[in-house]
């Protein structure tokens, strides 16, 4: 769905460096920790786990990603998720592996975006994530939880744009929003018509700009960032974001890590030249010689 990050030379054997890195941070374990909490792995710099059954560590790598942008969607409204929501929604023909997916995106979930998954009650496939960092302004806007429950999904769709090359079909923000349980055609629980959502209200908005692409048949429409996110977020905050969704850094995507670079360079250079002092007038005596 995204473009493929490169592989930056991290620590791995030569199999591992051919897939896309797990999520995984140690191999082996219970889906489960304590009493309610889903299992994080025990450390953040242990090695990447097997491939489960037939999947290669690439096939669970998406589906994690998956998974984790499914899950903070959801949190938006703090209504606790089930298991069979995940298994419709996001896993399909994965569901085989639902604890090892499971385990994966808790992880993920909590040394990266500072949540915990937890189950409700035993037994009750019910689960929901508790915050377990202070609240800070960066922190949020990573997290895309900085306002109303729709600010998750405009920050996944404005790094799909991104990603993308800053403009993107209409048609392949519906595939791969499906893919989180959001339907063009269905009401959503948290965000109510998401086609009206995101291509009007967030149009007025500013957010986006939706245009119709011509000479298309069926008609089709891209979208594009809208002039108020720029003022309000950035290129490197929305890669940001993207990267630690899908446990990379943000330099695995050269081409779109130097664009980011480049627009953070010209607003600093912007910000220097308003606040530089405006040169001082020409005094009588030097205007007289």
């Amino acid at each position: 769905m995204l473009p493929r990050p490169r592989s930056r030379g991290r620590p791995s054997s030569q199999a591992e460096r051919d897939e896309a890195p797990s999520t995984s941070r140690g191999a082996g374990g219970s889906a489960w920790h304590g009493a309610r909490g889903v299992s994080a792995a025990p450390s953040p710099g242990s090695g990447l786990g097997p491939a489960v059954g037939s999947r290669s560590q690439k096939q669970l790598e998406l589906k994690v990603a998956e998974l984790v942008q499914f899950l903070l969607i959801k949190d938006q409204k703090k209504i606790p998720v089930k298991r069979a929501d995940i298994t419709k929604h996001v896993l399909g023909e994965y569901r085989d592996v639902f604890p090892e997916l499971l385990r994966r995106a808790a992880e993920r979930l909590e040394y990266v975006f500072g949540y915990r998954l937890v189950e409700l009650e035993p037994r009750s496939s019910a689960y929901v994530l508790v915050n377990t960092l202070e609240p800070v302004e960066a922190d949020a806007a990573l997290r895309g939880d900085q306002g109303t429950p729709t600010t998750g999904l405009l920050m996944i769709v404005l790094g799909l744009i991104f990603m993308k090359g800053n403009a993107v079909r209409e048609t392949e923000v519906w595939e791969f929003l499906r893919r989180l349980g959001v339907h063009p055609t269905k009401r959503h629980l948290v965000f109510g018509d998401p086609k009206k959502l995101i291509t009007e209200d967030f149009v007025r908005q500013r957010y986006l700009d939706y245009r119709r692409i011509p000479h298309t048949d069926p008609v089709d429409y891209e979208l594009q960032w809208g002039p108020r996110t720029g003022l309000e977020t950035s290129k490197m905050k929305v890669l940001k974001f993207v990267a630690k969704v899908h446990n990379q850094d943000p330099r695995d995507w050269p081409a779109q890590y130097c664009e980011a670079l480049a627009e953070e360079e010209d607003r600093a250079r912007s910000r220097a030249q308003a606040s530089a002092p405006a040169p001082a007038p020409a005094t009588a005596a030097s205007s007289s010689s």
